[in-house]
């Protein structure tokens, strides 16, 4: 209990800090353009290195005019409270999880399907493309601006705490924390886990108090949340890839100048190209960290889960709900799915 009471006194004040900073690097008197931009990545995330440096490059290319505050970590609330002030105009940017989207734009999730993606190529090859470019209509159906190039969070490995996950029977009955995102608690149902759905802002709690036993994330995310230190197991599944679309709210959007919203969006285009260089660079070399830092890692085949979902009719399911014309782009970068 003392480890978990200094710990939310720690995170209360590095975002109490944090938001003081934010305060004093964009004075609200030196812009034309002030600027909010929130995410639930913490302060030494990709994500939030990336951001950090567009934000700095926007101020200098616009001589002052636009000055981006920028809100890691949840400090503004979490995913569902972020979302909502998006779309209110209470903040202007956000970068937020594809899956989470799915609750008001379901296609956006179809980037998460269960061992789809058998590396980074694949992910961007799909992404970057007609694939990409479908989700990104329907996102602005939706009313949100988006922009081109979606931003890597990473393969998602499992952590537990009490065993690790080998074959797909070592999920039976796990009570696992999934982010908000039908399409992940659907998959770890399809194995006959317990997942329950909650912000990333609550897992550390949730795993430390065993309200579950496991969580899954890509290794910054398990590295900077320091899971390691409630978790002992670390299974290299790599069932899911997850990115980020960097969202805008649209009347703010419109409402820039042109100038202003070609220098944003020009630096914010060549940022994500460089988060994920720096992410997939990050999630190779946590592995040793963590490891050193008491972790317990396997890497189990992928096949055997993948047949798992095959027979559980998990990919016959989401087709249905994606539609064949977004499933058939999809398995032109995957291959036959099942």
């Amino acid at each position: 209990m003392r480890r978990m009471a200094s710990r939310k006194v720690f995170v209360a004040a590095a975002a109490s800090t944090f938001a003081s900073i934010g305060i004093l690097r964009y004075p609200a008197e030196a812009a034309q353009f002030n600027l909010k931009y929130a995410s639930a990545q913490q302060t030494d995330n990709p994500v939030t290195v990336a951001m950090n440096a567009a934000a700095e490059k926007i101020k200098t290319e616009s001589n002052g005019r636009v000055q981006i505050g920028v809100f890691p970590n949840s400090i503004l609330g979490g995913d569902a409270a972020m979302l909502s002030q998006l779309r209110s105009g209470a903040i202007d940017f956000l970068t937020f999880l594809d899956g989470g989207l799915a609750t008001i734009v379901p296609v956006s999730a179809i980037s998460n399907v269960g061992f789809a993606f058998k590396d980074y190529d694949a992910v961007f090859a799909a992404m970057d493309g007609p694939l990409g470019a479908l989700v990104r209509a329907e996102i602005a159906r939706a009313g949100l601006h988006v922009f081109d190039h979606i931003w890597d969070n990473g393969f998602r490995q499992i952590t537990t705490s009490n065993k690790p996950i080998v074959v797909p029977a070592d999920l039976t009955g796990l009570k696992i924390r999934v982010p908000v995102s039908p399409i992940e608690v659907a998959l770890f149902r399809a194995f006959g886990a317990a997942p329950t759905a909650l912000a990333f802002s609550e897992v550390y709690t949730a795993l430390q108090t065993h309200v579950v036993d496991g969580q899954e994330n890509p290794l910054t995310i398990i590295e900077n949340g320091r899971v390691f230190e409630v978790q002992k197991y670390l299974s290299m599944t790599g069932h899911i890839w997850t990115g980020f679309w960097f969202l805008a709210n649209d009347e703010r959007w419109r409402g820039l100048p042109k100038d202003v919203a070609e220098i944003i969006a020009r630096n914010i285009e060549a940022a994500a190209v460089t988060q994920r260089k720096q992410s997939e660079l990050a999630n190779t070399a946590l592995l040793a960290k963590l490891k050193s830092q008491g972790m317990v890692v396997n890497a189990p085949a992928q096949q055997p889960f993948k047949d798992a979902l095959k027979s559980a009719g998990f990919y016959k399911d989401w087709r249905a709900k994606f539609g064949p014309k977004a499933w058939d782009l999809l398995e032109k970068t995957t291959g036959s799915l099942g």
